[in-house]
């Protein structure tokens, strides 16, 4: 079978996105023994309690087939979690679902609820999986830019973007990569919209936890009007530093979690059943640990934005999740993707470039790169170190 053959069976959705550009540049930074904060993976270890609990999980034979939708033990823990936190009432039987992490959660609730022809408002920078996701499921994506240095919106591009062909609109804060946390303000004028044309909000609240100085994580779901038509995507992975596990969950009304198990159940069938029993333990006696994220974090923030303003990165401060995103017109680039190679392969520190996170190349995009600090202190020094080398260029 010759070339030409093979690239004619290949999808028409599959030729439309490119490999994830994050892990390509986690490849680049193996190749060339770069510092990795490219990819929002922590180098620390995991907290004693989930790893403990996920040992005796499997040395108490949890290791069989959990239920489809998620173990009953997880389901509730998540659903006490929801009401401690936000006050909600979330019903563990009819409005969860626990996926293979956050990532197939959206693919769920997207091949559940988006038709192919609809159209799915995104929020730009975006984390790069929501555009192939759109696609894989037959959307028309419709583009809103979270405008720098601050990321907001304007309403006025809300409205033009919103019309009767509208299902779905996804919102992720604390948002990857902007490190934005959206304002009740915001979430409002959003909600405005949504219930005027009848369309689902599909919430990314993986970051929910890590949040600075004073701004807090409002659930979409909780806004008026809005409970019964938000799709909540979530896990742990980021909370837990268990980024490997893939132990996501959706939350949705009972019609439209109905439809996310049937999806859920044909992509994977069900996550790691011991891993879901350990997620549950540490849900139920984390204690003050969400508290010590925000610490933990900040540290890191304040640290590492310093160290990038004084070599020559214009930064805005991240309110949430752990990123920033750095203005990079002082070095003389016009192509973000370039000065990412070269940070990697001559400086010796990977980092994303800021197309990846827009669907074109706009102005604002080949100007920027995103930075992760979920890392040891270690190796954020050792990062200084190594970019200080910018300044003396």
């Amino acid at each position: 079978m010759d070339m030409l053959s093979i690239k004619q069976k290949v999808s028409h959705k599959a030729s439309n996105f490119t490999e994830s550009v994050i892990r390509e540049m986690t490849r680049l930074a193996m190749a060339h023994e770069a510092i990795n904060l490219a990819q929002g993976f922590p180098d620390f270890p995991a907290p004693d309690l989930i790893k403990d609990a996920a040992l005796e999980a499997i040395q108490q034979n949890h290791n069989q087939y959990a239920i489809t939708w998620g173990a009953k033990s997880l389901r509730d823990a998540i659903s006490n979690k929801m009401k401690t936190v936000y006050g909600m009432d979330i019903d563990p039987e009819r409005e969860i679902t626990v996926c293979c992490g956050s990532t197939e959660g959206m693919m769920a609730a997207l091949l559940a609820t988006v038709n192919p022809g609809d159209e799915v408002i995104v929020f730009e920078p975006f984390y790069e999986n929501y555009g192939p996701d759109a696609i894989l499921c037959g959307a028309v994506p419709r583009y809103i830019k979270l405008k720098p240095p601050h990321f907001n919106f304007d309403e006025e591009d809300l409205r033009e973007a919103f019309n009767n062909k509208t299902k779905a609109i996804i919102i992720n804060t604390p948002n990857n990569p902007s490190g934005k946390v959206f304002s009740r303000s915001e979430l409002e004028t959003i909600a405005k919209y949504c219930q005027k044309y009848d369309v689902i909000a599909i919430t990314d609240e993986i970051y929910e936890h890590i949040v600075y100085d004073g701004f807090e994580h409002i659930p979409m779901a909780t806004i008026e009007g809005m409970k019964d038509r938000t799709i909540t995507i979530n896990g742990i992975s980021k909370t837990f530093s268990v980024t490997g596990w893939r132990i996501g969950y959706v939350i949705a009304p009972p019609n439209i979690t109905e439809a996310v198990r049937k999806v859920h159940d044909f992509l994977t069938v069900g996550a790691a059943a011991p891993l879901q029993e350990a997620a549950a333990k540490a849900m139920n006696t984390c204690g003050d640990y969400y508290k010590h994220l925000n610490t933990f974090y900040s540290e890191r923030r304040n640290y590492f934005q310093k160290v990038m303003e004084n070599v020559g990165f214009k930064c805005n401060t991240p309110t949430g999740a752990y990123y920033i995103m750095a203005d990079i017109s002082g070095f003389g680039y016009n192509d973000d993707v370039e000065f990412a190679r070269f940070l990697t392969q001559d400086i010796g520190v990977a980092v994303v470039p800021g197309s990846s996170f827009y669907h074109d190349k706009c102005p604002e995009a080949t100007q920027m790169v995103r930075f992760c600090y979920c890392k040891k202190m270690d190796t954020l020094e050792a990062a200084a170190d190594k970019l200080s080398r910018l300044k003396k260029r």
